[in-house]
C-alpha cells in the first residue's frame, strides 16, 4: 500500500505539472490546431499515467478523471471551448484550472443563498446508512438469486458514486470557494431515457459528451438529414463513444481486453433512445402528455437497472471490482493505524466485528 501511495502521489503531481503548462499555454498560443499541437503530448501522458496505479480505490478514479474527464476537455480547451474554455466563467487560477480540468466539477451559472458553504450531512448519512443495510444482504449472497445481486449492485454503484462525486464536489469548495453544480439530479425519478442519461446521470459527463460528440456529429448531420432527424445519429453516436470509453477505462482495472459488453449496453441503449424519441415525434398532438409519471419513472428506472444488471454489473465483477475493493480498504486501515499512530474508530468500534467479516468473506 505504501508504494502504491507514493505511485499516487507522484500521478497526481506529474498531473498538476502538466495541466499547469497547458495554463499557460491557453495564454500564449489561440485557439485552433496550434494549441492543440501544443497540449497533445499532455494528453498522450495521461492515457499512460494511470498506469502506474493498479489499486481500485486510487486507481479508478484517477484513471476517470484524467484518461476520460481531463483529455475531453484538453480536447474542448484546444479549441476555445469546455469548461476551461467558458467566457461566462474562465478559470480565475491555475488551481482552479487545474480543479475543473480534472474532477466532475461544473460551475454553477447561478449562485444559490446558501451556497455549497457546509458539508452535506444530512445527504453523506442517508448514503452511508443505504451502504450499511447492503451489508447483510452482501454477507448472504449465496443464498441470494445472482440476478437480484446484480439488480442491487447497481444502485450500490450508484451510492458510491454519488458519495464519491459529493466529496470531491466538498473538498473543492473548501480549497477553492466554487460553487458547483451536484452531479446527479436524483436519476431514481426519471421518466424516461432522455430523461436519465440527459437531465439526472452524471451530468459533468453528459455535457461533455454533448459537447465533444454530439454537438459535431449534429452539425454534420444537419445538411444531411435535416434538422428534425439530424438529432437521431447524433445521439447514437454519442452512446458509442461512451461505451467505447467506459470499455477503455474497465481495461485499466481489470488489465484485460474488452469482452464488448459494455459497449453493447451503451449500444442498447442508443437505440432505445432513439425509438422513444421517434415515439415521442410521432405521438406529438396525438398524445401530448404521454405517460403518467407513476407509470413512466418505474418502466424507465426498471429498464436501466436491468440492462445495467446485465450487461454493466458483470463486467465490473469480472474485474473482481469489489473483492479488490475490500482487500484494499482492509490495507488501508492497517497502514492508517500503522503510520499515522492513532487509533481507528472504525475498526475499534463494535462495527468492526462486521467490518472485517465483509473484508475477508
Amino acid at each position: 500500500m505504501e508504494g502504491e501511495i507514493r505511485n499516487f502521489i507522484t500521478v497526481w503531481i506529474s498531473s498538476f505539472a502538466s495541466l499547469s503548462y497547458c495554463f499557460v499555454i491557453g495564454k500564449i498560443i489561440p485557439q485552433g490546431f496550434s494549441r492543440l499541437l501544443a497540449i497533445l503530448p499532455v494528453i498522450c501522458l495521461f492515457l499512460v499515467l494511470p498506469l502506474n496505479l493498479n489499486s481500485i480505490l486510487l486507481g479508478t478514479p484517477s484513471t476517470f478523471f484524467l484518461v476520460w474527464l481531463a483529455n475531453f476537455k484538453l480536447l474542448l480547451f484546444a479549441f476555445g471551448k469546455g469548461p476551461l474554455s467558458s467566457n461566462k466563467n474562465p478559470p480565475p487560477s491555475l488551481l482552479s484550472f487545474f480543479a475543473i480540468a480534472c474532477f466532475p466539477i461544473k460551475i454553477q451559472q447561478k449562485t444559490t443563498k446558501n451556497g455549497n458553504k457546509s458539508p452535506h450531512v444530512v445527504n453523506y448519512t442517508l448514503q452511508f446508512l443505504l451502504l450499511a443495510a447492503f451489508i447483510p444482504v452482501y454477507l448472504n449472497k449465496e443464498n441470494v438469486h445472482s440476478n437480484i445481486m446484480f439488480f442491487l449492485y447497481c444502485f450500490y454503484l450508484y451510492i458510491i458514486m454519488e458519495i464519491l462525486f459529493s466529496v470531491v464536489r466538498d473538498l473543492v469548495w473548501s480549497l477553492i470557494g466554487l460553487e458547483l453544480e451536484p452531479q446527479f439530479n436524483k436519476p431514481f425519478l426519471s421518466t424516461s431515457l432522455q430523461d436519465f442519461w440527459g437531465r439526472r446521470w452524471n451530468l459533468m459527463v453528459s455535457d461533455i459528451l454533448r459537447q465533444t460528440v454530439y454537438n459535431p456529429v449534429r452539425s454534420v448531420s444537419r445538411p444531411l438529414n435535416g434538422t428534425r432527424w439530424a438529432p437521431v445519429p447524433a445521439i447514437f453516436s454519442t452512446f458509442v463513444v461512451s461505451g467505447l470509453m467506459h470499455e477503455l477505462l474497465f481495461c485499466y482495472f481489470g488489465r484485460e481486453l474488452p469482452r464488448w459488453d459494455l459497449t453493447w449496453f451503451f449500444v442498447l441503449h442508443g437505440v432505445c433512445m432513439v425509438i422513444e424519441l421517434v415515439v415521442k415525434d410521432a405521438l406529438r398532438g396525438k398524445w401530448p402528455k404521454g405517460l403518467p409519471w407513476f407509470l413512466s419513472a418505474p418502466i424507465a428506472v426498471t429498464f436501466v437497472a436491468v440492462t445495467g444488471s446485465w450487461l454493466f454489473i458483470p463486467e465490473l465483477l469480472r474485474c473482481q471490482f469489489d473483492v479488490r475493493a475490500r482487500h484494499e480498504l482492509a490495507l488501508f486501515m492497517e497502514f492508517v493505524k500503522e503510520n499515522i499512530g492513532t487509533s481507528s474508530v472504525i475498526l475499534d468500534f463494535n462495527f468492526g466485528s462486521i467490518f472485517k467479516e465483509v473484508t475477508s468473506s
